[in-house]
């Protein structure tokens, strides 16, 4: 579903990601573990075509994104960040239903939509359809974009540090109806961090990546074996 292909990325020179081969198979999930400026979030944006490789090729269901319609492209993708991006002055059943109305469902379809995937992350559309991101906590507001993103049923989910600046009880419960929504909905996905926990538990893969280039991918469960010194690092 989502393939790297010897993909580079150069800035005035400087060299963001060098060299970047993987395969993610559809209905799994890669998590990219890394350092701060290591070239992770770079990699993300580069499934939706927010950024194109300066060589090599980004390719989703086969096809690189160079040559996809960007509006096509991004309506097959749900994206998560770090603070939910939700719109104020929405309620959230407005937010979670908004890509679903651009796409001209009746209207009983996105509220039967957003009423089955509110009550899918724990907040029953009786209680919480009609309130405000400013109403709701941190882990609400991050459930409530974790909705938005599943809501046209996209095939491929990206999620870039979306837990981090959650307390951190909230931050592992809703890590977990994370890892329970993505196995339930087999989604195609891949999730940037920099906690080597949160890869472990999330992750069918890891992918390391240290100075923009990739030097582990591994099955999550074989991480704390693996022999690089940036794993190493990670895994004190």
């Amino acid at each position: 579903m989502l393939r790297f292909s010897d993909v580079a990325y150069r800035v005035d020179g400087r060299e963001i990601l060098s060299g970047v081969t993987f395969d993610v198979p559809g209905g799994s999930t890669l998590v990219l573990l890394g350092r701060s400026g290591a070239g992770k979030t770079t990699a993300l944006k580069m499934v939706n075509a927010l950024i194109l490789p300066t060589s090599g090729e980004v390719l989703v269901d086969g096809r690189a994104t160079s040559a996809w319609n960007r509006i096509e492209l991004r309506r097959r993708i749900g994206y998560v960040i770090q603070e939910t991006g939700l719109f104020p002055h929405f309620t959230v059943a407005q937010n979670v239903g908004v890509v679903p109305s651009l796409l001209k469902w009746p209207a009983e379809r996105v509220q039967g939509r957003v009423n089955e995937l509110l009550r899918r992350v724990g907040l029953p559309p009786q209680e919480f359809a009609r309130r405000y991101p400013r109403e709701l906590s941190g882990g609400q507001r991050q459930r409530v974009g974790i909705a938005r993103a599943l809501a046209a049923d996209p095939p491929v989910l990206l999620f870039d540090e979306p837990f981090g600046s959650l307390d951190p009880v909230t931050r592992v419960e809703v890590r977990r109806e994370f890892v329970a929504l993505a196995r339930d909905l087999h989604k195609t996905t891949l999730f940037v961090t920099h906690d080597v926990r949160e890869a472990i538990e999330l992750g069918d893969q890891i992918g390391l990546l240290a100075g923009g280039r990739l030097v582990e991918l591994l099955p999550a469960a074989d991480f704390r074996n693996a022999k690089s010194a940036e794993a190493k690092a990670f895994l004190i």
